[in-house]
């Protein structure tokens, strides 16, 4: 169970704000870079000024982020968008956003930049494995439990504890090695996916 298997629920929510920004002419492409940009601008400003309050950004920003991948999902999808390099672009797009907004949590006192920089790496083999399951069979491959919204969810809600309870923040190197050790076994389901689909 992961919170992909939510997404359609979420994408019933944003559809008329889909179709309202479909007929202003803003496409699923611009959807990505906007929020590829947006996500950089968050983190480089988290790294310069790494102080515990700041991070009450953090749930709101991914929150905000969730909704613009879903809706340049249905633009793409919903209005014919689809292109190899809207593909391309969504999934570098992912692992560059992933890693400007975690990397910020390693400049905190009482984290451990290592278990930080170890989720950015994990987080891009869990992406990683998606797409190399796609390439062998045809279907990307979004299982859990720590897929890219899951690792939103998790991240986004340790920024807000930390911006209310800085004096517990050591409590972030056990979210991020329970996290670690979530998306290993995410690369794991992923790969043995393979055998599934071949089997059908």
């Amino acid at each position: 169970m992961t919170l992909y298997d939510i997404k359609p629920v979420f994408q019933n929510l944003l559809r008329p704000l889909t179709r309202f920004m479909y007929l202003r002419g803003i496409t699923a492409n611009q959807v990505t870079i906007f929020a590829v940009v947006a996500s950089v601008i968050l983190g480089v400003v988290l790294m310069l000024f790494p102080v515990s309050y700041l991070f009450i950004l953090m749930p709101v920003f991914l929150f905000i982020r969730m909704a613009l991948n879903a809706i340049d999902g249905m633009l793409a999808r919903e209005f014919s968008q689809k292109s190899q390099a809207g593909a391309v672009l969504n999934e570098t797009g992912d692992i560059i956003a992933d890693a400007v907004l975690y990397l910020p949590f390693a400049f905190l006192n009482g984290i451990s930049p290592w278990l930080v920089v170890l989720v950015v790496l994990l987080s891009w083999l869990t992406e990683f494995c998606g797409v190399v399951v796609q390439t062998l069979t045809g279907i990307r491959n979004y299982r859990g439990p720590m897929g890219k919204s899951d690792r939103a969810l998790v991240m986004g809600a340790l920024g807000g504890f930390i911006a209310f309870w800085p004096q517990y923040i050591s409590v972030a190197n056990i979210v991020f090695g329970i996290s670690c050790m979530l998306m290993i076994w995410t690369c794991i389901n992923r790969c043995c996916s393979v055998k599934e689909v071949k089997n059908v």
